[in-house]
């Protein structure tokens, strides 16, 4: 029996700051290409969701969604980059699956780099505010 990992948050969202008000504030970032062609969090939770489950099937069960949403999602990401995203194999008597490029790989991380250094210029930002935030 192979024992599985614990689901993921469906959505990692990144706090604003780790203490006070802004600590229950959360940041959700969105890079919008032309087309209207979009990479956000939904996107970025769907690649890591693949990288921990090895299938995009599986990464949507983690993530509460359909399978065919998730490939919808992912065959976006595909059209947006020249550079493959991931990796698929047709399933069947051996199964399938998808494996994450390292491609892929560095755009995950780059997503969460840029999002870690909005969530800090927000908290720069906000912080003055703090006091004056009400019901938070």
């Amino acid at each position: 029996m192979v024992k599985r990992k614990a689901a993921a948050p469906a959505t990692r969202r990144k706090a604003i700051a780790e203490k006070g008000p802004l600590s229950r504030a959360m940041l959700r970032l969105r890079i919008v290409f032309p087309d209207e062609r979009q990479l956000g969090p939904g996107k970025v939770d769907l690649l890591e969701a693949i990288g921990r489950t090895g299938s995009i099937s599986s990464a949507a069960r983690d993530l509460g969604m359909s399978y065919r949403r998730a490939w919808l999602l992912a065959d976006e990401l595909a059209k947006l980059f020249k550079r493959p995203i991931l990796t698929t194999a047709a399933g069947g008597a051996h199964g399938g699956g998808a494996e994450l490029t390292d491609f892929g790989r560095a755009l995950i991380a780059a997503y969460r780099r840029i999002e870690d250094r909005a969530a800090e210029a927000a908290r720069a930002e906000l912080v003055a505010f703090e006091s004056d935030l009400e019901n938070v």
